[in-house]
């Protein structure tokens, strides 16, 4: 047994570079884990080893060059100290939040994300959301299914979408083409990002509780960081009102989920559309039963096309890497935002 553990503490031997991998994304477990593979480089998989982490990691210093990672795997600073040859860090997400930054700066480390690979999808689910909380959708849908419209009658009415007014907590890529779909709608759009834009034609609001109270509808799209945990909180929510609709594809601890279930319990606001939770894959019990919230598993950036677009992006970066060229989609660290913007 300890021969076998020796030997699954080892790397390949050849003479590819090495990329660690924290922790296996989650188009491992759709498509496998040659989805990223390339004769150009070789993963390390800790995961697959019976050494635990920070042992492997020391075993395997010096050969990791660049490190693969996901929304749910963080690259902390310590990790990131343990591997002094690290040149890059390539998230398949499009939120940065799981990575140290600023240590990454401090060593010179470069790093990659999604990019807006997912943005229009993203989008679409946003506004699919919305459209679900307001005409009743699913809530519907399972009422058929139970066999409750012969026995009780007609399900209650819905809202429309038309014409509502839509506040975007975030104008960045997926904040912009949320609110391209809603002008089909002929919805009124204004938003709240770090700074004002001049090139849009919506109404600006520095302050988020500002924004709700003169919106029918929140959608979050801005990036978690320090300053945007907690967000939307008890203030922004009874701004939003009773009549409020809150939807949320950004991450789950921009909102304070406690304060988000009591408002939804007593009907404070709406409804809401979530497909981010704050402590995922945990999701409060409470709104399990009610019809005015609907859920979705964190998979609103996830189709077939996205996931082949970043297979390409994610190998086309560590290839561009490990060749000396421009990264295809590069992070700047010198200047990141508290509102993806």
């Amino acid at each position: 047994m300890a021969v076998a553990a020796e030997n699954q503490s080892q790397p390949p031997q050849n003479d590819l570079p090495y990329v660690l991998i924290l922790k296996p994304p989650s188009a491992f477990s759709i498509f496998g884990d040659h989805f990223f593979h390339s004769p150009k480089f070789q993963f390390l998989k800790p995961f697959e080893s019976p050494l635990p982490l920070p042992q492997f990691l020391l075993t395997h210093a010096q050969s990791v060059q660049a490190i693969l990672t996901s929304a749910s795997g963080s690259v902390t600073a310590d990790t990131i100290r343990l591997l002094p040859r690290l040149g890059l860090v390539v998230t398949t997400s499009q939120g940065i939040n799981h990575i140290d930054l600023s240590e990454c700066r401090r060593r010179g480390i470069a790093v990659a994300g999604a990019g807006t690979i997912f943005s229009t999808d993203c989008a679409d689910f946003a506004v699919g959301l919305l459209l679900d909380i307001l005409r009743k959708v699913s809530a519907a849908n399972r009422y058929v299914k139970q066999g409750l419209w012969s026995s009780q009658g007609n399900y209650p009415l819905g809202n429309k979408l038309g014409g509502k007014q839509v506040g975007i907590v975030g104008l960045g890529s997926i904040g912009t083409e949320v609110a391209k779909r809603l002008e089909a709608f002929r919805c009124s759009i204004s938003y709240n990002s770090r700074s004002k834009k001049p090139s849009v034609p919506y109404t600006f609001y520095p302050n988020v509780v500002e924004l709700a109270v003169n919106c029918d509808a929140l959608i979050i799209c801005c990036a978690l960081t320090d300053e945007t945990h907690h967000l939307i909180g008890k203030k922004v929510l009874s701004a939003l009102g009773k009549d409020g609709v809150i939807i949320n594809i950004a991450r789950g601890p921009i909102i304070d989920e406690k304060e988000l279930v009591q408002c939804l319990i007593k009907r404070e606001i709406l409804g809401a559309g979530l497909d981010v939770f704050e402590h995922e894959p945990d999701v409060p019990v409470e709104l399990l039963a009610l019809d005015n919230v609907v859920m979705a598993p964190h998979n609103a950036v996830c189709t077939t096309e996205s996931l082949e677009e970043l297979r390409k992006t994610v190998v086309g970066n560590f290839e561009a890497f490990f060749s000396n060229e421009p990264l295809l989609t590069p992070v700047p660290l010198d200047d990141q935002p508290h509102l993806s913007g």
